[in-house]
């Protein structure tokens, strides 16, 4: 069983009746029921949730049919793709190449004024610049193109909700597919917050394990459930990100589902950042994330002061130190 603070008694719908089954564990409830809003673009829609007291993950109850219809009309991964040549263009190169493990101490210092948390979840991997790399869920390739920048070699991005294969340049290919229909093998298999929003979370894991070299590893980016902000803010929770995230994890249920799928379980890190402050406030004042003619996840206009934001970023790298930011990186490795 897992931790009743967990369960957020005053931010729940009566308790589903049997005959829902938790995908993660098989576990058949009670379980708590949240009805949540679609708030990325306030659509007015409402879904309910489904939290399994056994492995903790809460995850959405009925599946729509049209998920395509939730990703449309300028869905933040989906935007224009980076420019690769502009000015600081050789700094962001330098940063790019220390966060993800390359030695650069002018990148270190830039990196330290200008954070990229994708990149610098893979500093631990210490990856050779002909690591075979897929990213999984890449939506425009914005982290591939970084990689690229950074001296990676092999790369690829599979992404089956992008309209169309994209050539990135330099050999650099996003492929409108599932992991599965692409042969490895990789030394690295990336979902950065791509998992969460893939119908059978077990069916994807175990494809990335399959693709995998001898001792290769997976790296899962996710929002957990096993955080403060969830706790908190309940179904204004902005990592809810209804009906897109199928599934919220908490730390118990990530193992379980990747230990069943023949991983071992490195490492569980806390890398959140200050968005799970001010997004969760945004819809707690009703704000949708995204607006016209805005194609990133930026806070809302005066919604908040810079002393705010500092405030909200200072308290974000508290949590993650206490492990309960609301995003965790999951270091998985084929084999024992």
């Amino acid at each position: 069983m897992v931790s009743s603070a967990t369960a957020l008694a005053d931010n729940s719908m009566p308790a589903l009746a049997h005959g829902f089954d938790c995908r993660i564990c098989g576990g058949v409830g009670p379980f708590h029921n949240y009805r949540v809003r679609e708030m990325m673009f306030a659509l007015g829609e409402t879904f309910d949730y489904a939290l399994c007291p056994d492995c903790g993950c809460l995850q959405i109850v009925t599946i729509p049919d049209h998920l395509s219809r939730y990703y449309g009309g300028g869905y933040y991964s989906f935007g224009s793709r980076p420019v690769r040549h502009s000015v600081g263009a050789a700094l962001v190169r330098a940063r790019n190449r220390a966060l993800s493990g390359r030695v650069d101490p002018l990148g270190w210092l830039v990196g330290r004024f200008k954070p990229y948390r994708a990149l610098a979840s893979l500093h631990s991997l210490r990856l050779a610049p002909d690591a075979r790399i897929v990213d999984v869920g890449c939506g425009s390739g914005e982290l591939l193109i970084a990689l690229q920048s950074a001296g990676f070699r092999a790369l690829l991005g599979v992404d089956p909700f992008v309209a169309h294969d994209l050539d990135l340049g330099g050999g650099l290919l996003v492929r409108q597919v599932e992991l599965r229909a692409v042969p490895g093998p990789f030394d690295l298999v990336m979902f950065h917050h791509s998992l969460e929003h893939i119908v059978d979370p077990q069916a994807a894991l175990q494809a990335a394990h399959d693709v995998l070299a001898p001792d290769g590893h997976c790296l899962v980016r996710i929002p957990t459930v096993s955080s403060w902000a969830w706790r908190h803010y309940g179904v204004d929770w902005c990592g809810l990100d209804a009906p897109r995230h199928l599934v919220l994890h908490s730390t118990q249920s990530i193992r379980l589902l990747a230990e069943r799928c023949g991983f071992t379980v490195r490492d569980i890190v806390y890398d959140a950042d200050a968005f799970q402050f001010w997004g969760s406030e945004q819809y707690k004042r009703n704000i949708a994330l995204m607006r016209p003619c805005c194609n990133d996840i930026v806070p809302a206009p005066g919604a908040f002061t810079s002393a705010q934001l500092r405030d909200f970023a200072r308290r974000a790298e508290r949590l993650n130190r206490e492990c309960e930011g609301d995003q965790i990186a999951v270091y998985l490795q084929r084999g024992g």
